[in-house]
């Protein structure tokens, strides 16, 4: 006659053995922010310099600026800001950022916000004029 106990026993093992595994084999998704520049007519900005960074709740010293990141535009007018690694899995949402953009001589300028989700491309267009 077999026991039940030691039946359960290796049931409970297997059971945990294999959450286990499953759990240490979850990929997290790449949590991006892509602008496109463009000026007043639509045509792309190459070298536009754009800048994400946040509007602090908290005033400083108590609030401080986590995000502040300048990249510049590629020949078809887009950046993209790879915020994977600051976002951590089970994160409830992730940031709103303003946007701040010259183009490449700073005669012409833009501004807008971005909600950054996690685990996603998450696109903005940004105009910029004189």
């Amino acid at each position: 006659m077999k026991k039940r106990g030691v039946n359960l026993g290796i049931l409970f093992l297997l059971t945990a053995m294999l959450s286990l595994t499953f759990n240490s084999c979850y990929k997290e998704n790449p949590t991006l922010a892509r602008i496109l520049v463009v000026d007043e007519n639509g045509e792309t900005c190459l070298n536009a310099k754009v800048r994400l960074y946040p509007t602090p709740t908290i005033p400083p010293p108590h609030g401080a600026i986590v995000i502040d990141d300048v990249l510049y535009t590629d020949a078809d007018g887009y950046v993209i800001f790879d915020y994977t690694e600051a976002f951590k899995s089970g994160q409830a949402g992730f940031a709103v950022l303003n946007i701040e953009v010259y183009n490449s001589d700073e005669s012409q300028y833009g501004e807008g916000i971005i909600k950054i989700e996690e685990e996603k491309m998450n696109d903005e267009t940004v105009v910029i004029q004189p």
